[in-house]
């Protein structure tokens, strides 16, 4: 690396008004293929950091997220390299054209935006495509790579759509092993909105866990089903069923919500629940009280009341704009109230002992990761008390 910093130094102290026509032309040739060699290498390094999830180790939710903060290049760019990266894997004759310098990065990239329509017919066109690209211009591979996706698409779907729209199935139940099985086949309508649902919910900040099992792309699509079904809970124009909108529900004592009992509580669907996942949904909820008898008969039940009022919350939003965990900007829409001394140990509902946290450090600030306030801001503890540095705080 310290021989390329010196290359590039030493084209720095060059005068280029001094230098003749042909030979800046020459020199920005060789400058652009020594960039797209750069590059390959690039991702090549990218994609091996995501195999690994080192991004994990300081916070990160993604490899796309590690690489827009550390490298503090925009969104887009970070997603777009980090799906290249991984697609490149999966594309030895592409990948190999790269290094040989056979085809540009943007032919590559046409390529794998390509593969992603159906990986399998890819696979078995990828040496015509590849040829395609080392042939034609950018505006001809994209009139190439386009007839090459109808075609895939129509072997796809010889059946026809109305036998396809006639299959679709969704079952969902919950297992013996405190899981909730979903299995099914969706017609091509349902399933476009399905996928396009899970990929903005995937693609919009949050797309891998910090906590050390890292989660594998189906615990990603499982987790953003999970937010796609809670955002539409929490919105106000919900039909009502019994008189209620219907969201999550938990019913647990009041005593064990201080101990650490496993499967205490109990969701009305899905059955126990752990006492740490109440207390995590417990810290922006709404409780119910309902006083029983020694025969377990209720006596009285209380008005449904929010463990923090709405004008707190306002204000809490107001002052944090978006999750506190160092460097993560998803907005207030996707966050809960965290209450850094839980109210059920004691800990006060007032503005000074609540931060913003997106549901996944959410989940992270109770199962893995310490939240202290060090005069008024939020710190971060990893598990062994090391600080996780916030270089843009709110």
């Amino acid at each position: 690396m310290s021989e390329l910093r010196s290359v590039v130094e030493a084209f720095r102290s060059e005068s280029l008004p001094d230098l003749p026509d042909a030979r800046v032309e020459d020199d920005f040739g060789e400058l652009h293929r020594a960039i797209e060699a750069l590059e390959v290498e690039r991702l090549r390094r990218l994609a091996e950091i995501e195999r690994r999830r080192t991004y994990a180790r300081d916070g990160y939710l993604s490899a796309a997220a590690w690489l827009a903060a550390t490298q503090r290049v925009g969104w887009g760019q970070a997603r777009e390299s980090v799906r290249t990266a991984r697609s490149l894997c999966d594309m030895p004759r592409t990948h190999q054209a790269l290094e040989a310098g056979d085809i540009s990065m943007s032919a590559a990239k046409v390529l794998a935006e390509a593969r992603r329509t159906d990986p399998a017919a890819f696979a078995r066109s990828e040496d015509l495509l590849v040829e395609a690209a080392q042939i034609h211009s950018m505006h001809e591979l994209h009139r190439v790579v386009g007839s090459w996706r109808a075609h895939a698409e129509r072997e796809r779907d010889l059946r026809g759509e109305d036998v396809a729209h006639a299959r679709r199935r969704l079952h969902a139940s919950s297992t013996y092993l405190g899981m909730v099985r979903v299995d099914g086949d969706l017609d091509v309508e349902n399933g476009e909105a399905l996928l396009t649902a899970l990929r903005a919910v995937m693609d919009a900040g949050v797309h891998a866990s910090g906590e050390p099992d890292a989660r594998t792309p189906a615990q990603r699509r499982a987790d953003a089903l999970g937010e796609i079904c809670r955002q539409w809970l929490d919105r106000s124009d919900r039909p009502t069923v019994g008189g209620e909108r219907p969201h999550l529900t938990v019913t647990m004592s009041a005593d064990d919500l201080t101990d650490d009992a496993p499967g205490a509580g109990a969701f009305d669907h899905a059955g126990p629940v752990a006492t740490r996942i109440v207390r995590r949904l417990a810290c922006d909820a709404s409780i119910t009280r309902v006083v029983l008898s020694a025969r377990s008969e209720p006596l009285d039940v209380g008005r449904r009341t929010p463990v923090v009022p709405p004008a707190m919350r306002r204000a809490v939003i107001v002052r944090d704009r978006s999750c506190r965990f160092p460097r993560c900007d998803r907005p207030h829409t996707w966050c809960d109230a965290h209450h850094i001394v839980h109210w059920a140990d004691g800990g006060v509902t007032a503005l000074s002992n609540l931060i913003l946290l997106c549901r996944r450090h959410h989940r992270m600030a109770h199962d893995r990761f310490r939240v202290q306030l060090e005069e008024g801001r939020p710190v971060f503890l990893r598990p062994d008390d090391t600080m996780i540095e916030d270089r843009a705080p709110p």
